[in-house]
């Protein structure tokens, strides 16, 4: 179990206090949550804390599709707690549908690009980007090393949920679950337990 702060205007010091009681994970950084402050960066702060516990680590989430955070935004946290970042991608079930409204649940979405709208808004309604997408974006954003950007969608992410004996590398006796990427970080072919379940097709399919 995660216990995650998030959408929340709590200050730097009711952070502090949530993670000395258990939290290790920040939602959504910058997203709906009190703006960075100088004089309170509220949950933000969390990143360059001296008040989290020793030999404890907060991890971050940040949906990185080039619409919820800005590149910059990208940057200055991962060069704060590089060790920290999660990348997410607050996908909702319209992901990989074609442009246009669409319902969702009860929910009319409006998809445009990777843009998703609650329909006859400008408000934002999660997002359609997969996981390759906010990777790709990362590491153009801050021109970090591929391995880098692999982590962040990967290992960071067992770590936090302590599974990484199992997920998150290709350690021998982890898990054979990964993924085959060409040069340009596209995914090729996927596997689960070692068996191919899914390759990209000569048509790009």
């Amino acid at each position: 179990v995660s216990l995650s702060p998030g959408h929340s205007v709590a200050n730097l010091s009711q952070a502090e206090e949530a993670v000395q009681h258990g939290a290790t994970f920040i939602t959504h950084l910058f997203n709906a949550m009190l703006p960075f402050h100088h004089r309170d960066p509220g949950i933000v702060g969390l990143l360059t804390s001296d008040k989290i516990p020793a030999g404890r680590r907060v991890f971050y989430g940040m949906i990185s599709d080039g619409i919820h955070t800005n590149p910059a935004a990208l940057r200055i946290a991962h060069r704060a707690h590089p060790k920290g970042l999660v990348l997410v991608t607050d996908a909702i079930a319209g992901m990989g549908l074609a442009p246009g409204r669409h319902t969702l649940g009860q929910q009319v979405v409006e998809i445009d690009g990777l843009n998703t709208y609650i329909a006859g808004t400008k408000t934002l309604s999660g997002s359609v980007a997969t996981m390759d997408t906010c990777v790709r974006h990362f590491q153009e954003a801050t021109g970090c090393s591929v391995e880098t950007a692999l982590e962040a969608a990967s290992l960071h992410p067992a770590q936090l949920l302590g599974i990484e004996h199992k997920k998150g590398t290709l350690n021998y006796d982890s898990d054979a679950d990964f993924l085959m990427l060409n040069d340009n970080l596209y995914v090729q072919a996927t596997y689960i337990a070692g068996e191919e379940v899914w390759r990209q097709d000569a048509f790009g399919m």
